[in-house]
């Protein structure tokens, strides 16, 4: 009988230290001072082109055009919380041919946002990096939300005969980005 009361003593005690212990009344409100911003990386397009190729095409110019989809933004949820973004343009050109290249934003009706445009040497040492601003302090971030599709056109600026002594002269252009989104 001593032995079970002792048991009923310990918990009870249990139970009490249990129900005064150090706890705090929890703040589920918190949520409403959270702040989240994350930032999110992509690629954009890839573009190459050998020297045969851009020979090929002859004095003509323009050797490449393309339009695409670039619908990163169509959602209005996710157009309103894009703060900024950064597109990274990467170049390499091992050929004999001075290149030009253009890559226009357009909206939904094909009208030009904005301009890319670069001016490729021959026979580059190293890959040239562009990098462009969008948001505070840079280009305005109506341009990326608004954008719809992306046009690149590259033209040789060179003759069309002469030949890199490199082995597989190519160009080469890619892009990506980063975006940095307020979710709450």
């Amino acid at each position: 009988m001593k032995g079970s009361r002792c048991r009923l003593l310990v918990v009870l005690i249990f139970f009490l230290f249990l129900f005064n212990s150090c706890s705090e009344k929890q703040d589920f409100d918190q949520f409403e001072d959270l702040s989240i911003t994350p930032t999110l990386a992509s690629g954009i397009f890839y573009l190459e082109s050998d020297e045969a190729t851009i020979n090929a095409a002859g004095d003509v110019g323009v050797f490449y055009v393309q339009t695409i989809n670039f619908d990163a933004f169509n959602e209005e949820f996710v157009a309103e919380r894009l703060l900024e973004g950064t597109i990274q343009y990467e170049l390499e050109n091992t050929t004999t041919k001075r290149i030009g290249i253009a890559i226009e934003f357009l909206d939904e009706n094909g009208d030009v946002l904005d301009v890319e445009s670069f001016i490729v040497e021959p026979n580059m040492p190293e890959v040239f990096t562009r990098d462009v601003f969008y948001g505070p302090g840079g280009r305005s971030i109506d341009i990326l939300t608004t954008t719809s599709s992306l046009r690149i056109a590259v033209g040789n600026l060179s003759d069309s005969t002469s030949v890199s002594t490199t082995s597989d002269p190519k160009i080469k252009l890619s892009s990506g980005a980063e975006f940095l989104f307020r979710l709450k």
